[in-house]
C-alpha cells in the first residue's frame, strides 16, 4: 500500500433507536397519579387516626371528671323577724364556801329551797379558832397591863426631870417603852378582831335573795377554807328573779340588735306561751370566728317558769324586710376562711363564701353570696377546690365507657387493641 496514498476512511454513525408508536408519556403520568393516591391515603389515614386520638384524649377526660349534681338556689320568703336559738342564765349566781376551818355542825337549806339575804344556811363548829381567840384575849389584857404601867413610868420620869431628880436619857427610855406598849397593844387588838371574824364565819348567810341549786357538804363533813388546798364549795344559789338569755346573732342582722329592742322568748315546754324581754347590752363587735354579735335580753321571772339553762328562741323584729335565698343543708363546705357553697361553672368548680342567716334543718337561708341563676353543687367533697373538672351526673358515665372504647377500637385500626 502506497504510502502518499490517500485513506478513504468511513466513519459509520450508530443507529438511532426509535420509541415505538403509542408508549409517549403514559407510563410516567401513571406513576405519578399512583404515587398521589397513595399519599392522599396515607394522609387521610393520618388525620383520621389524628382525630380519633384527639376525641379519645376528650371522653377520656369528661369520664375522668368527677359527676356531681346541682340545684339552683330557691327564693325564700322576704324576713320581717328572726328566730334565734338562746340560753337562759340566773342574772346572779354564785357558789357560797366557808370561810373558816372546821367541822359542819349543821344545814338549814336544801336544794330547790328559795332563801331571802341574810338567812342562815349552815353553822360551822370551829375549836382552833376559839382557842386561838382565847389566847389572843389573854395577850392582849397583857400588852394592856404592860402598856399602863410604861404609860404610869413615864409620866413619873418625867415629873422627876423636871426637878433633875433624874437623867435625861433614862426619861427617854421610859417614854419609848410606853409608845412601844401601846404598839403591842394595837397589835393585840387587831389580832383579836381578826379571829373574832374567823369566828363570825362559823354562820354561813345567804348573801341575795335566790333559790338553793346545789348543796355539797353535809353534817359532820370537814371543812377547809382553803388554807393547804382549795377549798369546797357548801352551796350554790341562783337569783331566777330575772333571767339573763345570750344570743348569737348573725353578722347580717346586727342592725336589728340595739340596746332597748324589745323581744319575744318563746320555750318548747310552754307551747303557745309568749314571754317579754328587752336587749339590754351586746359585746359591740363580731366575733370573727363565729361571725355573729352576742346580746344579752334581760327578761322578768317572777314566778320562776323560766329555768336557768333553758333552750330559749328568741323572736326579733327587724327594721326592713330582707330578701335572701334558700339551698339544702348539703352544699355547705366548712373551710378555715369560713362558709362555702361549690358553684358549677362552665364545667369547673367555683368555692362562693355566703353568708346564712336562718336554719330550716334541712335547709339554709343564705343571705349573700349567691345568684338565683347559680347551679350549687350537692354533696361537694371536703377536698374539693376552685378550678377543679366536674361533670353533671345527666352525662351518664355508662354511655361515656362505651364511646372509649369504641374509638379505642377504631385508633387501633379495629383490632380492638
Amino acid at each position: 500500500m502506497n504510502s502518499n496514498s490517500t485513506l478513504n476512511t468511513e466513519v459509520v454513525e450508530p443507529p438511532v433507536k426509535t420509541k415505538p408508536r403509542g408508549m409517549g408519556s403514559a407510563p410516567v403520568v401513571t406513576i405519578a397519579i399512583v404515587c398521589a393516591a397513595l399519599g392522599a391515603m396515607v394522609t387521610s389515614g393520618l388525620k383520621g387516626r389524628a382525630a380519633n386520638l384527639d376525641q379519645l384524649t376528650r371522653v377520656t377526660n369528661e369520664s375522668a371528671a368527677q359527676v356531681v349534681s346541682t340545684v339552683r338556689p330557691q327564693p325564700a320568703a322576704s324576713t320581717q323577724e328572726i328566730i334565734l336559738p338562746g340560753t337562759a342564765q340566773a342574772f346572779t349566781d354564785s357558789p357560797i364556801y366557808a370561810r373558816t376551818n372546821g367541822y359542819l355542825t349543821s344545814w338549814h337549806f336544801d336544794i330547790g329551797a328559795r332563801v331571802n339575804k341574810g338567812d342562815l344556811l349552815a353553822e360551822i363548829e370551829t375549836p382552833e379558832i376559839d382557842q386561838q381567840l382565847q389566847q389572843a384575849r389573854a395577850d392582849l389584857e397583857t400588852a394592856s397591863a404592860n402598856y399602863h404601867l410604861a404609860e404610869t413610868t413615864a409620866e413619873r420620869w418625867q415629873f422627876l426631870l423636871k426637878t433633875n431628880s433624874v437623867s435625861k436619857q433614862e426619861t427617854d427610855q421610859t417614854v419609848a417603852n410606853m409608845a412601844a406598849q401601846k404598839a403591842t397593844v394595837a397589835a393585840q387588838t387587831a389580832n383579836v378582831r381578826r379571829l373574832e371574824q374567823l369566828q363570825s364565819f362559823e354562820k354561813v348567810y345567804a348573801p341575795f335573795d335566790g333559790v338553793i341549786t346545789a348543796r355539797n357538804t353535809d353534817t359532820g363533813s370537814l371543812i377547809n377554807a382553803g388554807a393547804g388546798g382549795q377549798g369546797k364549795e357548801l352551796f350554790h344559789m341562783a337569783d331566777v328573779r330575772t333571767l339573763r338569755v345570750f344570743v348569737a346573732v348573725p353578722e347580717i342582722y346586727a342592725g336589728a340588735a340595739r340596746p332597748g329592742t324589745k323581744g319575744r322568748l318563746t320555750l318548747d315546754e310552754f307551747p303557745g306561751r309568749v314571754f317579754t324581754g328587752t336587749l339590754t347590752r351586746s359585746t359591740g363587735s363580731i366575733d370573727a370566728t363565729s361571725r355573729t354579735l352576742l346580746i344579752e335580753v334581760d327578761v322578768d321571772n317572777p314566778a320562776g317558769l323560766i329555768l336557768p339553762g333553758a333552750y330559749v328562741s328568741l323572736h326579733l323584729n327587724l327594721p326592713e324586710r330582707v330578701s335572701s335565698l334558700s339551698v339544702p343543708a348539703n352544699t355547705l363546705l366548712f373551710r378555715k376562711e369560713g362558709l362555702n357553697v361549690a358553684v358549677l361553672r362552665d364545667g369547673h368548680a367555683v368555692l362562693t363564701p355566703v353568708v346564712v342567716g336562718r336554719d330550716y334543718g334541712d335547709k339554709v337561708e343564705v343571705v349573700a353570696g349567691l345568684k338565683a341563676v347559680d347551679a350549687v353543687i350537692l354533696d361537694p367533697p371536703d377536698s374539693l377546690v376552685s378550678g377543679a373538672v366536674l361533670r353533671l351526673s345527666a352525662d351518664e358515665p355508662e354511655k361515656k365507657d362505651e364511646a372509649v372504647k369504641k374509638v379505642v377500637a377504631r385508633t387501633n385500626g379495629g383490632r380492638g387493641k
